[in-house]
C-alpha cells in the first residue's frame, strides 16, 4: 500500500524524532553560488568540514553571465559570489564545475543529464526548483541556507514528512501542447496553492508520454503550485534517458541498480491523501496574463473578468492587471511582444531547442523583437552545434548565448527592461522577477518561437508543419 514517495522516503530514515520531524540521509546535495556562502561560513565558524564531500557537487549558475564567459565577471556582486563559492569548493574539497568547465550549467540541468541524479535518491539543494528531479523517479526538494550547512556538516536533513497528492492525466496530448503547458493548465484550475503541503506525484497515460525532458519541465513546475515537490515512477524512458550517461552505472551495478529502480512505482493499492484528475483533451497551448504562474489561459482565449470574484481578490486581480498593462476579457492573441527568452531550468533543454528551431526554420525573427536562447548547460550547447540546430537559428537571425540561468531571475547581466513585454519560457512571473518592471507572459518554447517570428502573441499551432 505504498506510495512511491513512501518507499524512497522510508528507505532514507535514519531517526524519526517522538512528535517532531525525521532525520532523512541525502544521497546528493547541489550548491549554487546564491544560497551556499552562508552555509560554508557556518562550517568554518565551527570547524567542521564538509561530512561526505563526495555527496556534494557545486557550479554557480544564477550570477554567471551569457557572454564573455572566459573574461572576469564585470558586475562586482556576481562575481563576488561565484568567486566564493570557487573558494568553498575548493577549500572544502568537494567537486566544482566552474564557467567555462564542459560540465557546468544549470545545476537542474547538469544534474540528470551527467547522470548525477538516479532513480531512488534523495536530492536536496538551496533552490526551490530542485524538485525538476524528480522526475527521475527521486525524492528531491529545495531547502533553505540553515538546511544546506546541516546537509554539508551531517548528510542529513530534519524534515516533517510532507502529505502525498496524485495528479493524474490520462488521454493523448494536443498538437502544441507540451509539457509547460501541462504544468501551466493544472496551476490554472488548482492555483498557485493547489498543492500546498503536498508531495506529488504525476501519474496517467499523457504523462507516461512524456519525454524525459517534458518530465523535467513538469516536476520543476511543481513548486508554482506550492508543492513540496513532484516526481514521476521511472520506466523505460527514464532508464534509456539514463543509459550510457557520465555517471551511470555500468556492467554489474546497472543491472543491479535496474532490478531496484524497477520496483519504484506506486503500488496499485497505494493510497495517497490527495487525488486530482484532469483530461489532456481539454488542455491547450497555455499563455500567462498576469503576475503569477496560476495566471494562465489558453493562447486562444481571453484575460478573466472579475465577475464572481470576493472584493479582495479583485483588488488582487486588478493589480496584477494594471502592472501587466491589460484589461479584463481582453484577448491575449495579438499582443505585443518585445523580449523573447528560451531557456531556464524549466526549458533550457535540448528538446527545447528543436521545438523552437521547429517554428522559426525558414523563417526570420521580428525586427523589433530582443530574443534571448540561452542553453542550460554547456553539454546542451553542444547537442544544438551537432544536430546543426545552431545553425537553423543563425538563418532565421537568432543567436546562441552561452549557458546559465539568464534571465530568469535578472541575478545577472539579462534584465528585460521596466515596461517590457517579454514571452519566457522560465517559471516565474512575479512583479519585476525578469527585471525591475518587467512584464513576463510565461509559455513553452513552441509559443515563444512563435513569437519571436511575429512579434505578438501567437498560436504556434497555425506555425506547425
Amino acid at each position: 500500500m505504498n506510495t512511491l514517495f513512501d518507499k524512497i522516503w522510508d528507505a532514507h530514515v535514519v531517526t524519526t524524532v517522538e512528535n517532531g520531524p525525521t532525520q532523512l540521509y541525502i544521497d546528493r546535495l547541489y550548491c549554487h553560488e546564491v544560497t551556499s556562502p552562508q552555509a560554508f561560513a557556518g562550517l568554518r565558524e565551527r570547524g567542521l568540514q564538509v561530512f561526505r564531500p563526495d555527496k556534494v557537487f557545486a557550479m554557480p549558475d544564477h550570477n554567471t553571465p551569457t557572454r564573455n564567459q572566459d573574461k572576469p565577471i564585470e558586475d562586482p556582486v556576481s562575481r563576488t559570489q561565484v568567486d566564493t563559492l570557487t573558494k568553498n569548493a575548493r577549500d572544502f574539497r568537494i567537486s566544482y564545475f566552474g564557467m567555462m568547465n564542459p560540465k557546468n550549467g544549470i545545476i537542474h540541468v547538469v544534474g540528470p543529464e551527467r547522470a548525477l541524479t538516479l532513480p531512488g535518491m534523495t536530492i536536496v539543494c538551496g533552490d526551490s526548483h530542485t524538485s525538476t528531479h524528480g522526475a527521475m523517479g527521486a525524492v528531491a526538494f529545495g531547502i533553505g541556507t540553515s538546511e544546506v550547512e546541516m546537509v554539508l556538516a551531517s548528510q542529513c536533513i530534519l524534515q516533517a514528512r510532507p502529505k502525498t497528492m496524485r495528479i493524474r492525466v490520462d488521454g493523448q496530448l494536443g498538437k502544441g501542447v507540451t509539457a509547460k503547458d501541462v504544468a501551466l493548465y493544472m496551476m490554472s484550475r488548482m492555483t498557485t496553492s493547489g498543492a500546498t503541503g503536498y508531495f506529488v506525484e504525476y501519474a496517467g497515460t499523457a504523462i507516461q508520454s512524456l519525454s524525459m525532458e517534458g518530465r523535467l519541465t513538469l516536476c520543476n513546475l511543481s513548486i508554482e503550485m506550492g508543492a513540496r515537490g513532484g516526481m514521476i515512477a521511472p520506466d523505460e524512458v527514464t532508464f534509456d534517458y539514463i543509459r550510457g550517461r557520465e555517471n551511470a552505472p555500468k556492467g554489474e551495478a546497472w543491472d543491479k541498480a535496474m532490478a531496484y529502480w524497477k520496483t519504484l512505482r506506486s503500488d496499485d493499492d497505494a493510497v495517497f491523501d490527495k487525488e486530482v484528475r484532469f483530461d489532456a483533451a481539454d488542455i491547450e497551448p497555455m499563455i500567462t496574463y498576469g503576475t503569477n504562474p496560476g495566471m494562465g489561459v489558453p493562447v486562444g482565449g481571453r484575460i478573466p473578468t472579475t465577475e464572481g470574484m470576493g472584493e479582495t481578490a479583485k483588488v488582487s486581480f486588478q493589480r496584477s492587471l494594471d502592472y501587466m498593462g491589460f484589461q479584463p476579457g481582453e484577448s491575449m492573441l495579438g499582443k505585443k511582444v518585445d523580449y523573447v527568452f528560451l531557456g531556464a531550468c524549466t526549458n533550457g533543454r535540448i528538446e527545447d531547442f528543436r521545438a523552437f528551431a521547429s517554428i522559426v526554420k525558414g523563417k526570420r525573427k521580428a525586427d523589433d523583437v530582443v530574443a534571448w536562447l540561452v542553453p542550460g548547460s554547456w553539454m546542451v550547447d553542444a547537442q544544438i552545434r551537432k544536430e546543426g540546430i545552431d545553425k537553423v537559428l543563425a538563418e532565421a537571425g537568432f543567436a546562441i548565448r552561452q549557458p546559465g540561468c539568464s534571465a530568469c531571475l535578472a541575478m545577472n547581466e539579462d534584465k528585460i527592461p521596466a515596461g517590457k513585454y517579454a514571452v519566457s519560457t522560465s517559471n516565474r512571473n512575479f512583479e519585476g522577477r525578469q527585471g525591475p518592471g518587467a512584464r513576463t507572459m510565461l509559455a513553452s518554447p513552441l509559443m515563444a518561437a512563435a513569437a519571436a517570428v511575429t512579434g505578438v502573441v501567437t498560436d504556434p499551432r497555425e506555425m506547425m508543419k
